[in-house]
């Protein structure tokens, strides 16, 4: 099973610096993609708030037309099986996110939906979860979780 972050989709439904890498790993892993209703929210609130910033500053955010197109993009491939919305058992994935809050967040400063959506692929028992960076990685991997793509090696300046 393979449990993508909001970065992952991110990467997928808009041109970024690492929308090759997360189409190149969706083709290899070659199966579907399972996601939370919490993922989904997110997803979509984060296209809708980078909607609105564009209105309030051209420099910022995404267009409509393109926020729309997202949206669209993510409803098709819902539909057709690319992503799968999975239930979870709330007070399971509740149980895990408590423990995932107790281990780190004190010692490394988590985020709240970070942590769930780890718990998530965690309670799924997931084999791999796909994240580009930040903490998350590294929180998922400490739990046991494969990180995909694999961590890109930063280029010395000198």
């Amino acid at each position: 099973m393979h449990c993508p972050d909001t970065s992952f989709l991110c990467a997928l439904y808009r041109q970024q610096i690492h929308s090759e890498s997360a189409v190149a790993t969706l083709e290899a892993i070659g199966g579907p993609l399972v996601i939370s209703s919490l993922l989904a929210y997110e997803f979509r609130q984060a296209v809708r708030f980078h909607v609105f910033l564009r209105s309030r500053d051209a420099r910022k955010g995404y267009s409509e037309t393109e926020g729309l197109m997202m949206l669209a993009q993510f409803e098709n491939d819902l539909e057709s099986g690319v992503l799968i919305e999975a239930v979870a058992n709330g007070s399971e994935v509740a149980a895990i996110v408590e423990r995932l809050s107790e281990s780190h967040t004190m010692k490394r400063g988590t985020r709240a939906f970070d942590l769930l959506h780890v718990a998530a692929a965690l309670h799924w028992g997931a084999s791999v979860f796909l994240r580009f960076d930040g903490l998350q990685r590294d929180i998922a991997a400490l739990e046991g979780l494969n990180v995909l793509p694999a961590r890109e090696i930063k280029q010395d300046a000198g």
